[in-house]
């Protein structure tokens, strides 16, 4: 029934008026509270003396379909976010003390993501009016960015982002922590395994935004080539394609802590538009794989031969037998 409420409310959210809103809400926290009541008789139970190995089974199974419940009470609310934006926020509001408990460590992975990312889409989709929330739930983000669990930490650190991009002044002063969330993140030993891939790729991706948002809050000579290191990301691929068009933007103008001392990153960057370029349409769009292209064929009319030649030849050679054959079609 939630899953084909979201549907619904994909379809024809924007044609309901106030009442019909208050009702789902009131629907959502009725499913919230009867779903917290539930587990905690299935926690009772676990500590019945005749308790056994197939009501142990039974109660796993059980617990999987909450999650599921909760992930579809996530959706909804991230599809009436989306919908209404600020003009939802009152409901949010009543929403928190249902919400809140969910961050708990106490709570299962899946319940913590779902909790986080429905602060994140407040966030994205709310901006300016989602500024007064950020210091009753950034703490569990900065928190939640070095979960043990890698989907915990990725919609943490995609929300890092969210808030670095749209939070201004109210973001500033928490920017020394975020970096430091971050840095974990990226400088773990596994971070480019299978399972913490997509976490990388998005604290990658909020590196990024607190580069372009907040430059003259880092010590940018070095925050902005240790990005430019990380790049190209590769595993979630939506974000990949937000990140390689701003370092497009970044090289159309001329940035100077992205191109270092004498241009000495250049071969860097002219590497990263090269295994982007070669991925086909998988880590960039037409327009920013255009844009690459304009770029590589201005640095070729621009640099000095020595530069160029220096540059090309730090490129394995399908790149730079793949770029030749780009530039002259």
């Amino acid at each position: 029934m939630l899953d084909a409420l979201n549907e619904c409310l994909q379809i024809s959210g924007p044609l309901l008026d106030e009442n019909q809103v208050r009702s789902i809400v009131d629907e959502i926290k009725q499913v919230i509270t009867a779903s917290s009541s539930r587990k905690g008789e299935r926690a009772e139970r676990t500590k019945a003396e005749d308790f056994d190995a197939e009501e142990g089974e039974m109660l796993r199974e059980e617990n999987e379909q909450e999650e599921e419940l909760f992930n579809q009470v996530g959706e909804i609310l991230g599809t009436l976010i989306k919908t209404f934006k600020a003009s939802f926020l009152p409901f949010f509001d009543e929403l928190t003390s249902y919400l809140m408990p969910m961050w708990g460590k106490d709570k299962t992975a899946e319940e913590r993501r779902i909790a986080i990312c429905i602060f994140d889409d407040v966030a994205e989709q709310c901006r300016e009016a989602a500024l007064k929330y950020y210091d009753t739930y950034l703490p569990f983000l900065f928190e939640a960015c070095n979960d043990e669990n890698p989907d915990v930490c990725q919609a943490a650190v995609y929300g890092l982002g969210v808030c670095a991009e749209f939070g201004g002044s109210v973001f500033k002063p928490l920017i020394g922590e975020a970096l430091s969330r971050l840095n974990v993140v990226i400088r773990h030993p596994n971070s480019l395994q299978p399972d913490n891939v997509m976490a990388y790729d998005n604290a990658v991706s909020a590196l990024g935004k607190i580069c372009q948002y907040h430059r003259d809050s880092i010590d940018s000579a070095q925050v902005v080539p240790a990005w430019l290191s990380c790049l190209p990301i590769k595993g979630d691929l939506i974000e990949a394609k937000v990140v390689h068009d701003q370092l497009c933007s970044m090289v159309e103008r001329s940035d100077s802590e992205l191109l270092g001392p004498n241009n000495q990153n250049l071969p860097k960057i002219v590497s990263v538009f090269a295994e982007v370029l070669c991925a086909g349409k998988d880590l960039a769009t037409e327009q920013t794989a255009s844009r690459m292209i304009n770029l590589l064929r201005q640095l070729q009319q621009t640099l000095p031969p020595s530069t160029l030649a220096s540059t090309w030849s730090s490129l394995q050679p399908q790149q730079l037998i793949a770029l030749q054959s780009i530039l002259s079609s």
